[in-house]
């Protein structure tokens, strides 16, 4: 509300000044009445004839100032305003009740219509003190929107220049010397008139009207959904579209919060360039001219949604609030660079006259200390006749003096040489002393040595007694496993003897039976071959026949010859027989 109050003060404050027609800085009452109802008017405030009555009820019928007029003007109406009015319409009030009054007779090379427009910028732009006044910070700003807005690049040295030539004892421009500025085509030579007047209007448009983006795209209907082309006005916290760009026929809005979103989408129906616009309760689908447009548009309504989650202004007026927070910071720290300049110079000046003050105390310190030194020289010749009669008499005494000492010297060597013999006896007797000392520290740790090699003796005397016991035990010990290792020696030798005995007698055994082997090999081989013979002559007799005779009922052996003449019974009992026989051999 504090801003909204400030900026309708600039407004009406040019209406009161016009109103002034004499430059006295007063008002007329009755001119204050009509000012009063016809701001009610537009600001949609109730209107009060007699609370005005009441307040400039009084015995002077003179004209109010405008101190005296803005007690009533804040209780009675800017305090009651609310953010319903036609700001449009406020500013063309205040402008046609001053536009005559200030504006230039001479030609300008822009309209009316655009002079009122610079009006309302300038208010926008202007500093909060009165009487108001744009700075050259701002008027550059203003000025570079405008080139850009005429898609000229923007000339620096030219501005340079200007503010070279600008009035030093004025800190800006009023708004008529601004209107001027621009009307003159100082900075736009070689444009026509309906560009500088488009310029005007866009940097109006986006100042003051708070229009962050305009164009024409195509909007896809909700009923219908078929595909118009409407001219699109983006502000902060809406979108409009209309049929065409003069924005007389409105033909809908896209209310924007910060639940709302934006995203492309492909192309489809024949339509390029596509994105949609999401909020609360519908969706809206637009087609950008091209590419480009798409996604500044899209970028635009994006930092439009980011703002308004951030719950931060417009971004112009954001650049023109931390403008002018730079500017008063500046100007603080210019007012405390002059606070310090004239501290300093008090400063300096006060030095000044501690100095011009020291210098006369030189002055008068010199002039007493030529007096002094006429003084002192008098004094000197008087002092210097005493002084020669005090010398002689001086001279006497230091003879004498100088005998004296002769005589105190001999006594101070004689009593020298004896303090010195003194530091000699004193030193031996402290070697003596150390000496003793020393001996007494060695006679003490011999004797503590001694004690623990006492101590450590009969420990180990105990600790050998113990082992002596121990060994006594392991030697009884180890006779008896002596004696019984000596008496399993001789069983084990015994058993021994016999054990070789008994392989002597094997070895024995073993010789009979390999003779007894080669008797019955040989006589195996005489059998053999009396037994081949045999069968030869039988078989040379008989032919190949074989008579087939009722055999045992045990089993035979089978040898390589066929079966064998005996069984395996009687071949064991053969051959226990020839065991029996080796025995008894």
């Amino acid at each position: 509300m504090g801003s909204l109050k400030d900026e309708l003060l600039k407004g009406i404050w040019h209406a009161f000044t016009a109103l002034d027609l004499d430059h006295s800085g007063k008002v007329s009452k009755s001119q204050l009445k009509v000012l009063s109802h016809n701001l009610c008017t537009v600001l949609k405030v109730p209107h009060d004839p007699v609370a005005l009555e009441e307040h400039f009820r009084d015995d002077d019928e003179g004209p109010v100032s405008n101190q005296g007029y803005m007690p009533y003007l804040n209780k009675f109406i800017l305090e009651k305003v609310q953010d319903n009015f036609d700001k449009i319409e406020f500013n063309r009030m205040c402008w046609t009740l001053c536009v005559k009054k200030n504006l230039t007779k001479n030609p300008l090379f822009i309209t009316e219509e655009d002079a009122f427009k610079i009006w309302v910028i300038f208010n926008f732009l202007s500093e909060d003190k009165y009487p108001l006044i744009i700075v050259p910070e701002e008027i550059e700003y203003l000025l570079k929107k405008l080139t850009e807005a005429m898609g000229v690049s923007w000339q620096q040295e030219q501005f340079e220049n200007y503010k070279i030539n600008f009035d030093d004892s004025k800190d800006g421009l009023s708004v008529w010397e601004l209107i001027e500025l621009v009307g003159n085509g100082q900075f736009s030579k070689g444009m026509d008139r309906q560009t500088v007047s488009m310029a005007i209007n866009e940097v109006f448009n986006e100042l003051i009207l708070d229009v962050l983006k305009q164009g024409y795209m195509i909007k896809k209907g909700h009923r219908r959904k078929n595909w118009t082309e409407r001219w699109f006005v983006l502000k902060p916290n809406i979108i409009s579209y209309y049929v065409s760009e003069d924005l007389k026929d409105k033909k809908g809005d896209i209310l924007l919060d910060e639940n709302c979103c934006v995203e492309p989408l492909p192309d489809k129906d024949g339509k390029k360039c596509l994105f949609l616009i999401k909020c609360f309760e519908k969706t809206f689908e637009i087609s950008a001219s091209d590419k480009k447009k798409k996604q500044e548009w899209i970028q635009a309504i994006h930092s439009t949604i980011h703002l308004l989650k951030l719950g931060s202004p417009p971004p112009h007026k954001e650049a023109r609030q931390r403008r002018k927070e730079l500017r008063k910071k500046l100007l603080a720290e210019q007012e405390e660079l002059e606070r310090q300049m004239k501290e300093l110079q008090v400063a300096n000046e006060n030095k000044q006259q501690e100095l011009e003050a020291v210098r006369k105390k030189l002055e008068e310190a010199a002039s007493r200390a030529a007096e002094e030194e006429k003084k002192r020289l008098q004094t000197q010749v008087e002092l210097q006749a005493r002084f020669s009669t005090e010398l002689e008499r001086e001279k006497l005494i230091r003879q004498q003096m100088e005998e004296q000492v002769a005589q105190k010297s001999s006594e101070l060597e004689q009593y020298l040489q004896r303090v010195r013999e003194l530091e000699d006896m004193y030193l031996k007797l402290q070697e003596a002393l150390e000496d003793e000392r020393q001996a007494r520290q060695d006679e003490e740790t011999v004797r503590k040595l001694q004690a623990r090699l006492l101590e450590e003796e009969s420990s180990k005397r105990a600790e050998l007694e113990k082992w002596h016991l121990e060994q006594q035990q392991a030697i009884q010990t180890t006779e008896a496993e002596k004696q019984e290792l000596e008496n399993q020696r001789v069983i084990k030798e015994q058993a021994l003897q016999e054990a070789l005995e008994q392989l002597q007698q094997l070895e024995l055994e073993r010789k009979q039976a390999l003779e007894q082997y080669e008797g019955v090999k040989k006589k195996l081989e005489m059998a053999t071959k009396t037994t081949k013979s045999w069968k030869d002559k039988v078989a040379h007799h008989e032919g190949l026949i074989r008579l087939i005779e009722p055999g045992s009922k045990n089993a035979h052996l089978i040898t390589n010859w066929g079966p064998a003449a005996f069984t395996q019974a009687e071949l064991e009992e053969r051959q226990k027989s020839w065991k029996e026989k080796k025995t008894t051999e």
